[in-house]
């Protein structure tokens, strides 16, 4: 059994959706201290104006390494309406986006306490919207070295390694709403392929390399 461990991610890149698809197994970190500027909080959407990013604001924690379980949602800004408005913006002349959109709008209308609560809400959308069916746990503790059985995934949450996965994984091209506008974007959130691409998603997500 192929099993593949991640960091609990804010819509996370496609990339990680096609490992995610030719594994069998997804260990989830729970345990991990939590790093800023990541993709745990952290999604880029494309937009009329090109990459936008997509930042959940958190509370400031009460110790200095806080455990990426105990990281809470603030309510600064007015985010879940902001961020919701701008994936209908970028998304509304998408085909798909009409077809999914009652799925994912409630879960920005409800207000979650912990970061991992909505990240793994929403990752369990993105599963049954892909009809992904991988068996699914999360750590109980911390494990810098993991099992080697197991491919540890997890320095990729930060943005700057992700620029070294997108060379190990070959991602197909598919139709992009402002394509025409900014060539293809590779790598986006996996609601970019979702929402342009719908039952097929699954298939690019099958037919790209690992």
């Amino acid at each position: 059994m192929t099993t593949i461990c991640l960091q609990s991610e804010y819509l996370a890149p496609v990339a990680h959706y096609i490992l995610a698809f030719h594994a069998e197994k997804i260990l989830i970190e729970t345990q991990e201290h939590y790093v800023k500027q990541s993709f745990r909080n952290r999604c880029e959407i494309a937009s009329a104006n090109g990459i936008m990013p997509l930042t959940i604001p958190i509370e400031k924690a009460s110790v200095r390494k806080p455990c990426m379980k105990d990281m809470r949602i603030s309510d600064h800004g007015n985010w879940r309406h902001l961020h919701w408005n701008a994936i209908r913006s970028s998304y509304n002349s998408s085909a798909f986006f009409e077809y999914y959109q009652d799925d994912f709008r409630p879960l920005y209308e409800k207000r979650y306490e912990f970061l991992l609560d909505f990240n793994e809400a929403m990752r369990e959308v993105i599963f049954q919207s892909l009809e992904l069916d991988k068996v699914i746990e999360y750590t109980s503790d911390y494990q810098k070295e993991l099992n080697p059985s197991i491919m540890d995934l997890r320095p990729f949450a930060e943005p700057q390694k992700e620029i070294e996965l997108k060379t190990k994984v070959h991602l197909e091209t598919y139709y992009q709403v402002f394509q025409n506008k900014f060539g293809f974007q590779s790598d986006l959130s996996i609601i970019d392929l979702l929402f342009n691409m719908g039952p097929e998603a699954q298939l690019i997500l099958k037919n790209s390399s690992k």
